[in-house]
């Protein structure tokens, strides 16, 4: 690389890089002083650098004291893989399920205590949701973010919320992650999530996940419409919001 193209190099990443490519090739196999030894890098910046990461979930360190890959490395390889043309697949299937429900259909992912909407597909209404690709939105507010938190055990649902204000945006919106929990269970039972005026009064939506081949939820998919044409229209909606993420799912 030339000197120019270092010019807002930042080191740590650089040598963070190079230890995690020793874990991937050997998991389970090399210790500290083994990571010392194949890249050069000094104990006590070594050290720092395996803490750093194993708070952050890149590493793990296992029995014998051996370092493997960590967790988010699973997360973010989906996220990558699903995210090139899930969006584009999306729009292709969305424009008939809208048609077929005459309602709104979005896609999110769950990023963290959030979902991240990435595309929807508006069907003609006179009334026009404030959503848009790009926008976060509270997970524990949303039937999205429901269908996705579903898959998660309890105690993780707990911890990922532990440090989390949760806004109430209606009177309806879950107050705690315990409230939370109890709708979670509810969604299990039933295999999707509806959100009734917890985001916004006058609003009620119905989400499913779409699952990658290991059953990993990589995002949810939903209709959403006003509450006056709710109960007439949640049928319907349901099916095609199961079609909807069965298909996505098939493509994964």
């Amino acid at each position: 690389m030339e000197r120019s193209e270092r010019k807002y190099w930042v080191p740590a990443l650089e040598r963070a890089h190079e230890v995690l490519h020793c874990i991937a090739a050997r998991p389970s196999r090399l210790r500290m002083m083994d990571l010392v030894s194949e890249t050069g890098i000094n104990k006590s910046t070594m050290f720092s650098l395996l803490q750093t990461m194993e708070a952050m979930h890149w590493v793990n360190r296992e029995k014998g004291e051996t370092y493997a890959l960590g967790p988010v490395f699973a997360t973010l390889g989906r996220a990558y893989f699903s995210g090139i043309d899930l969006v584009a697949q999306f729009q292709r299937l969305a424009a008939v399920a809208a048609e077929r429900v005459g309602e709104t259909v979005q896609l999110a992912r769950l990023e963290g205590t959030h979902i991240l909407y990435l595309a929807k597909k508006e069907a003609p209404s006179p009334v026009r949701l404030v959503s848009e690709p790009g926008m976060r939105i509270p997970a524990y507010a949303t039937a999205m973010g429901k269908a996705l938190l579903s898959h998660m055990p309890d105690g993780q649902i707990r911890a990922l919320f532990a440090d989390a204000a949760f806004e109430r945006f209606t009177e309806k919106t879950a107050a705690n992650v315990e409230a939370l929990i109890g709708q979670l269970q509810s969604v299990r039972e039933l295999g999707y999530a509806v959100d009734e005026e917890e985001v916004v009064n006058g609003i009620a939506c119905i989400a499913a996940a779409v699952q990658d081949p290991g059953g990993v939820p990589s995002a949810a998919v939903s209709f959403t419409m006003p509450l006056p044409r709710w109960e007439a229209k949640k049928p319907i909606a349901l099916a095609e919001v199961r079609r909807l993420a069965e298909q996505l799912s098939s493509l994964q």
